[in-house]
């Protein structure tokens, strides 16, 4: 009977295998690469030979790689066994090994399938599923630039990170946040100012320097003081444009950016402007449902909000507050003699001048109108509060400059004490509404308390 020897096949087949064969002896070492490993890993099967496998290995993986190894040594089979390794150029790439183990010869055999590409995708669909989710949950932009970063520093390398956010109505940009282990923020600029950032976002396009691409760059931007070694920043575009820049800057040569990396972040930066524009918006409809748009002070929805809080801290503490009442006198003849753009302006201006007689803690809103109220919290005697009443007075009695003419408009002032006149806010406003038409009965520019007490 005829028998076929088994075929083995030559050196020159194995190297025509995309996939890569290692063979590694029981101390670890490659004794056996084929052509494929180059490709991979980087590194000439000359390199390879006696290398140690566990030098090449991403750090953060040599624990699992080490106990792998020794699974294998021992008769078990991992036939589908990941781990990370270090390029020659510095790239991590994501390998997917079978292996087993020869006794007879002492080696290790494996085959080294490059899953990179895989991961890569993986990667991006779980961050564009992060972000997504991060937009919807985080309460506010610092909070959802905390997630991003977290999110962008399991992509590439992050230490660090910047956002930098346009607002094209006043030209300026400014870092909302900044993570840098060497820098302070920059300092909120302009779009002419000569910095990176700003190049960003008026040309709209993608920087990634290096220490090679910096002395080919436009001599404009050569000007610009670099100091970190590597820097990526691409820009945050929307439909309305480009809204800033995401920014990552190295120090170090370990940590360098590459195009595949500038692509990457290029494709994240359009997941993170959605979520900054969707966040601004929440943010401008809750600053619309809370503030009087005309003053940007508070409304009577958080005033109350506000009044509330301050009476269960002054029930618990046992301590008091004040609210003032305040009316402009004869505001209705200023919009019928200069008109409501005038008389806008004017409402402005009261609204600045009583927010700077009190202080940061204090709340001044307008409830409507010409009607503003201020809430007054810790302070040790009702002395203070017809202090501030006065002021505001004082303050509202100096003339106002309207486009060029000079007005007077003065103020009428009720006054309410917790828990003298009220337990409650509609209490406390009712009392210091009603004691503020006796003031204005009584011919205006005054503070009144109560009948009682007498008007000042």
């Amino acid at each position: 009977m005829k028998t076929t020897k088994p075929y083995v096949p030559s050196g020159n087949l194995v190297d025509l295998l995309l996939d890569a064969i290692c063979v590694v002896d029981k101390e670890g070492r490659f004794v056996f690469v084929s052509a494929a490993c180059e490709r991979i890993f980087g590194y000439s099967a000359e390199e390879m030979i006696g290398k140690s496998m566990i030098e090449l290995v991403l750090p953060e993986d040599h624990a699992i790689t080490l106990q792998a190894a020794s699974e294998i040594m021992s008769g078990g089979s991992k036939p589908n066994f990941e781990n990370r390794y270090i390029r020659k150029d510095g790239r991590i790439v994501h390998i997917m090994w079978s292996a087993r183990w020869s006794a007879d010869d002492q080696l290790r055999i494996a085959v080294a399938h490059d899953v990179s590409e895989r991961k890569h995708n993986e990667s991006m669909q779980a961050a564009l599923y992060a972000i997504s989710e991060a937009a919807h949950l985080a309460k506010d932009l610092p909070s959802l630039f905390e997630k991003v970063h977290s999110i962008v520093g399991q992509l590439l390398p992050a230490i660090n990170f910047s956002v930098a956010l346009y607002d094209e109505q006043n030209d300026q940009l400014s870092f909302p946040y900044h993570i840098d282990e060497r820098q302070q923020a920059p300092a909120p600029h302009n779009l002419a100012a000569p910095t990176l950032s700003a190049e960003i976002i008026r040309t709209g396009q993608t920087l990634l320097l290096s220490p090679d691409t910096l002395k080919t760059l436009p001599e404009h931007l050569q000007a610009i003081d670099c100091t970190s070694l590597y820097w990526l920043g691409v820009p945050l575009t929307s439909h309305n444009g480009t809204i800033g820049a995401l920014v990552l800057q190295s120090y170090t040569h370990g940590a360098c950016y590459t195009d595949k990396d500038k692509e990457l972040l290029q494709f994240v930066s359009t997941q993170v402007a959605a979520a900054i524009e969707r966040q601004q918006m929440l943010s401008r409809l809750q600053f619309m449902a809370q503030y009087d748009q005309l003053t940007q002070l508070p409304n009577r929805a958080l005033l109350y909000d506000r009044l509330h809080t301050a009476l269960t801290r002054a029930r618990r503490d046992q301590t008091s507050l004040s609210l003032l009442f305040l009316d402009l006198d004869k505001f209705k003849q200023v919009n019928d003699t200069f008109g409501h753009t005038v008389g806008d302006l004017l409402l402005q201006l009261v609204a600045e001048r009583i927010r700077q007689c009190v202080r940061e803690s204090d709340t001044v809103a307008r409830l409507g109108g010409d009607e503003f109220v201020v809430l007054l919290e810790d302070f040790r005697t009702p002395d203070h509060a017809l202090l501030v009443a006065e002021k505001i007075r004082l303050a509202l009695n100096q003339p106002f400059d309207l486009k060029g003419m000079a007005h007077m408009i003065l103020p009428s002032i009720g006054v309410a004490f917790y828990p003298q006149h009220g337990i409650d806010a509609q209490q406390l406003l009712t009392h210091a509404d009603n004691a503020m038409y006796v003031a204005k009965k009584d011919g205006g520019n005054r503070f009144q308390i109560t009948l009682d007490l007498g008007s000042h």
